[in-house]
């Protein structure tokens, strides 16, 4: 596998970075995870822009333009000769000193790119759906740290992930300090009650996620499904006609159960099974060529 790192493509053995870093001393940096279906990139002029505008909240310069950081990820992709993939796109602050202070920073940010095979979740989970809990470990509050920012410090998601695993399951719905629910540990959340769709906005602490997005567009053009940004409760989740979460690993993934609670009569829903069809069609038919 070749590693793309601050400008150049090398060998995975050769990819490193110094331990004084400061994405590896505090998680000082910002990251995209990206996907690549039948020779196209899914939408990475949305994952760009997110990745520009996290580094921008953050004070970080992206020593880069977009485009030639798209040409970047292309080049890397040929080169391991990839044509579905997953991305890791990953700026950091670059190397500085044992302290905080980041204009201690004298060497420009690094960049780095890996592109490999994904599976988040067993295959049968697609088809059978999958189980979740909710954890206690809360969300980051938005007034200490936007959601939005998709930074290296992901201490906060690990944690309820840690939780989930000892619970038996592979994903956690995440609260929020006032309790109500915002999204999974690496996932966004989608219920459905008598015909409407309902997903936490991101002013709940949800990240805007790029297949929340693409799904929030299909439901609303392709099914004519009205879709709601709505402050959600666990309670709704235990009573929701449908539940399903969406990610750039995770794809469209059908819940089936909360906290040992049936999700209606415990299979995949048939509007979370129509949306899994549209957004593989979507993925299929459109992208950034790799070329």
């Amino acid at each position: 596998m070749q590693i793309y790192l601050d400008g150049k493509l090398v060998e995975q053995e050769d990819a490193k970075i110094s331990v004084f870093d400061h994405g590896l001393l505090y998680g000082d940096g910002v990251f995209e995870g990206i996907r690549a279906y039948n020779g196209r990139v899914f939408r990475l002029k949305e994952h760009l822009d997110r990745l520009w505008v996290s580094a921008k909240a953050i004070n970080l310069t992206i020593p880069v333009q977009q485009q030639e950081m798209e040409k970047a990820i292309i080049k890397t992709l040929l080169a391991n000769k990839l044509s579905n993939a997953y991305i890791r796109l990953i700026v950091t602050r670059g190397c500085g000193d044992l302290g905080l202070d980041p204009r201690k920073c004298i060497m420009p940010p690094s960049i780095i790119i890996i592109t490999d095979n994904i599976s988040l979740y067993p295959e049968e989970l697609y088809e059978k759906g999958m189980d979740v809990i909710t954890v206690s470990t809360r969300r980051i509050r938005q007034d200490s740290l936007s959601s939005n920012i998709k930074s290296l410090n992901y201490l906060n998601n690990i944690l309820a992930k840690m939780e989930a695993i000892r619970g038996g399951v592979l994903e956690a719905i995440m609260l929020n300090a006032e309790g109500y629910v915002v999204e999974c540990t690496g996932d966004n959340i989608f219920l459905m009650k008598n015909g409407v769709i309902y997903t936490p906005p991101g002013s709940e602490g949800a990240l805007m996620g790029i297949t929340r997005d693409a799904v929030i567009e299909l439901a609303k053009n392709k099914l004519k499904i009205p879709v709601r940004e709505e402050r959600i409760t666990i309670y709704n989740v235990y009573t929701a006609d449908e539940c399903f979460l969406t990610g750039t690993a995770a794809e469209i993934i059908p819940v089936i159960s909360a906290d040992s609670r049936e999700i209606t009569d415990g299979k995949p829903g048939k509007i979370t099974i129509k949306l899994m069809k549209e957004f593989k069609n979507l993925t299929r038919l459109t992208g950034t060529p790799i070329k």
